[in-house]
């Protein structure tokens, strides 16, 4: 599986370097000549109005009509993305937030498109409000075959609720993943091509890091090939400049790196990034003052693992990843006295829709 992860990363590269060297910089936005005023919402569509403000009773309609297998209409679907696109690129690269006395945050990991195990958090969990944030850490798209489904639903929370509904930016919110893992395919076939290119946007303006209480460093992938990065050096980088994380650099390491058992750092088993020991993790929680690191990107059998002396958290979301792997979600509640609670669960039955493209299972 190890030689199959790393030739289809071998491709990844490839191809991120073939779109790079055709790119076209400053690429006008896929919003331009989109008059949200003037479109009509379609005679065919049957659901809740959305106006100029997210409301709970949108939400909730969305979420049944997701669960019956309908679609949004288009012009709800751009009003979201940009509307979110427009609250993320406000946002600090690295968001630095506390939880006070009565609120609850969750910290999920990767969702890949698996809606309805999703919906189990919130059933078993609660659904976001005002008192219970959410801070779901990246990969929400590709793999599965709701991916449109989570991220609308997701956006929509944030949306409602900016300032307690957090998004931190994956490895898989980017385009030579989409491309290869689904997402892009997936939004042309449910919507169109122009959504898929908003969605792009929209996803290079997400935060890659948030900060909770100065304790927790929650981001996609893990640590760093340098002990000097700091979380000065995160609040600095100017993520709005590069739109994709590269072959190098912070941003690719923050969404692409994980941990290892030997000290030291080692060769990525995907083809891109690198590994990171124990010893990395201590020294990088030591110098910056911080009790752990909190992670995704990795499937864990059981939904989570505390790696590292408990310095390097992994939290991953969708059970039954594919569904083939087997293994339990997870997700961790912090509340004010910042102690990590960790909640597993089994994935719920599902409508018979195979996985979109789940090819060599890396994450």
């Amino acid at each position: 599986m190890a030689k199959s992860q790393f030739e289809v990363s071998q491709k990844l590269v490839k191809r991120d370097a073939f779109l790079k060297a055709i790119e076209v910089e400053d690429t006008p936005s896929a919003a331009i000549g989109l008059d949200l005023d003037s479109m009509q919402v379609g005679s065919g569509y049957d659901g809740a109005e959305l106006g100029d403000e997210m409301t709970q009773e949108f939400i909730d309609d969305m979420i049944e009509r997701f669960k019956k297998g309908k679609k949004l209409d288009k012009k709800y679907v751009y009003k979201i993305i940009l509307a979110v696109k427009d609250i993320v690129y406000k946002e600090s690269t690295m968001v630095e937030m506390k939880v006070i006395d009565k609120r609850k945050l969750t910290v999920c990991g990767d969702t890949h498109g698996q809606f309805f195990d999703l919906l189990e958090i919130f059933k078993r969990n609660g659904f976001p409000s005002e008192d219970h944030g959410y801070l779901f850490n990246g990969d929400f798209v590709d793999r599965g075959s709701w991916s449109c489904e989570i991220a609308l639903l997701l956006y929509a929370y944030k949306w409602l609720r900016p300032d307690f509904f957090f998004l931190n930016r994956g490895n898989h919110e980017t385009d030579d993943m989409n491309r290869v893992y689904g997402f892009e395919g997936e939004c042309k076939a449910k919507y169109n091509e122009r959504v898929f290119k908003l969605f792009s946007e929209s996803f290079s303006a997400l935060p890659l890091a948030t900060l909770i209480g100065d304790k927790y460093l929650v981001l996609h992938g893990g640590l760093f090939s340098d002990d000097k990065v700091t979380l000065d050096d995160i609040r600095k980088l100017d993520r709005h400049k590069q739109r994709q994380p590269g072959q190098s650099g912070l941003m690719m390491e923050m969404l692409w790196t994980d941990p290892q058992t030997a000290p030291g750092r080692g060769p990525s088993k995907r083809g891109v990034g690198l590994q990171f020991g124990p010893d990395v993790t201590k020294r990088f929680c030591d110098k910056n003052g911080l009790d752990a690191i909190i992670r995704s990107h990795e499937v864990r059998m059981e939904g989570y693992e505390a790696e590292h002396d408990s310095k390097c958290i992994t939290v991953f979301s969708a059970p039954n990843y594919c569904d083939s792997t087997g293994n339990k979600g997870a997700y961790i509640n912090i509340e004010s006295d910042y102690k990590l609670q960790y909640q597993k669960f089994d994935a719920v039955p599902h409508p018979d829709i195979k996985p979109m493209v789940c090819r060599a299972l890396s994450v």
